[in-house]
């Protein structure tokens, strides 16, 4: 089915010649939103490479999850988290390179250490955010009458990976050309990583 939930990509990739996954936004289809369908899509990804114990590898580019009624009747929010809990059950390697957005919950979802991550890096150009800086501003400066400059204030301050790294949310920032090295290095690291989550007979996955 190669046309469903295209704003998702996952497949497999070779790193240091072992098996990764990959699952990755596509930005240049529904702006890389996560919807239903792509929710699903990653999440039934996560879960057989974790069960193959199969590393996995997060490109993140995500804007935040896909307004609008039609999501909202179809349970969003319940196929949401089928995501979330797939990558905060899953106990192999995983790895996030933020390349360039990652706004409100969607970053959360998207392998963020918020639900155990093990390396988080980030890309000069990424803006981590609760929301982007024109709607951020609009709300924060409401009736400012120079609300050009107010949005650079904003850009300069928080819609950059340097805020987010100061409170050990991200790991490093790297240049792109940087990016396959330090991950074949980590992977490395964590070829013998050993995490369990608490015993129970099963998790309570939201289906």
């Amino acid at each position: 089915m190669p046309d469903y939930a295209k704003n998702m990509v996952v497949g497999f990739a070779r790193m240091n010649g072992e098996t990764v996954g990959i699952v990755g936004n596509q930005p240049l289809v529904a702006a890389g939103c996560l919807d239903i369908n792509a929710s699903v899509k990653g999440a039934r990804f996560v879960r057989f490479c974790d069960s193959f114990n199969i590393p996995l590898i997060i490109l993140e580019d995500v804007p935040g999850f896909l307004p609008g009624t039609q999501q909202e009747h179809g349970g969003i929010i319940k196929h949401g988290a089928k995501l979330l809990y797939a990558l905060a059950e899953a106990t192999v390697p995983k790895l996030t390179v933020i390349t360039r957005k990652a706004y409100g919950g969607a970053y959360v979802v998207m392998n963020s250490k918020h639900i155990r991550a093990d390396i988080n890096y980030a890309w000069p150009s990424s803006e981590i955010a609760v929301m982007g800086s024109k709607g951020a501003v609009s709300i924060i400066c409401r009736g400012d009458p120079d609300l050009a400059k107010r949005e650079e204030e904003y850009i300069d301050t928080f819609a950059n990976p340097f805020p987010t790294a100061k409170k050990g949310f991200v790991d490093d920032v790297i240049m792109p050309r940087d990016t396959r090295k330090r991950l074949c290095a980590d992977l490395k690291w964590l070829r013998n990583k050993s995490q369990k989550n608490p015993w129970k007979k099963h998790g309570n996955i939201p289906l």
